[in-house]
């Protein structure tokens, strides 16, 4: 790593509900997802450096194995629905990287781990609603990540750690979900303690030095309430490839809200 390219964080990122961040109005008060708005706008003074580029992996892409998008002009997937029509509008028109893409996926097989190519895949809400508000230029290339359908949070770990090197190459690593996701239990009374209590045990996992983050985290479905915040937890997954990427320090809440009724965090990892 020389000076000239500091070497970036990971991050994990609450990426909010469908285009929310582009409404005047969501599932409930029209400020719902304000806090989470400006946290994201915020990231990007946070970094050491303007990154180099974006490696991406969101909840909303699951595939066999971990498959990485060699696309050199991603289209965006608009992969929610019964939104305002100008929510189908939104651009944002970030390049892709192939060369880094082809790096992504050399890495992956080199440590063992099942990978593959896409050179169709654009990106899905869970990638450009957020980055629209954290990076609105669109001028940082992006590659974007699969999930695999295993939702195997050990296997994601390791893919994190597979793919840390490309932090000291600039590269700003995001995992893109909710720590909280269960859409039957939002704007319910009897919502906030459970996912209170979820939140605690996530962020006191997060907050362990390695290897004592790794064993908790993959075992995450033993939490208190844990299959009640992810009745299915593709959401929660981007999570443990950012901490996989995050060296051996403890890792940092570095947001907390509770949209809808709900606690939600965001996790940054400097080690």
């Amino acid at each position: 790593m020389s000076q000239s390219t500091p070497r970036q964080p990971s991050i994990f990122l609450p990426h909010g509900g469908g285009p929310c961040f582009f409404m005047d109005w969501t599932w409930g008060p029209a400020d719902t997802w304000h806090a989470t708005g400006r946290f994201l706008a915020g990231i990007a003074a946070t970094l050491p450096a303007p990154p180099r580029a974006l490696l991406v992996v969101s909840g909303h892409w699951e595939e066999p194995a971990f498959t990485v998008s060699t696309t050199a002009y991603p289209e965006l997937i608009f992969d929610y629905s019964g939104f305002p029509p100008h929510t189908y509008k939104l651009t944002w028109p970030a390049p892709g990287d192939p060369e880094l893409a082809h790096q992504v996926h050399a890495l992956l097989k080199d440590a063992g781990l099942p990978a593959a190519e896409s050179s169709s895949r654009g990106y899905d809400h869970g990638v450009f609603v957020p980055l629209k508000v954290a990076f609105p230029q669109a001028q940082i290339p992006v590659v974007t990540l699969s999930l695999t359908t295993s939702l195997d949070p050990a296997l994601h770990i390791a893919a994190g750690r597979a793919l840390a090197p490309l932090r000291d190459e600039g590269v700003l690593i995001v995992g893109s979900g909710m720590s909280f996701h269960n859409l039957r239990a939002y704007m319910h009374p009897e919502t906030g303690d459970r996912a209170r209590a979820f939140e605690r045990w996530l962020t006191e996992a997060v907050e362990q030095p390695e290897p004592a983050r790794t064993a908790q985290l993959s075992a995450w479905s033993h939490a208190p309430n844990a299959a009640f915040a992810h009745p299915r937890e593709e959401h929660l997954i981007p999570l443990m490839v950012a901490a996989g990427a995050g060296g051996d320090a403890p890792g940092t809440r570095i947001f907390s809200d509770e949209p809808m009724g709900a606690a939600i965090s965001a996790f940054r990892f400097d080690g």
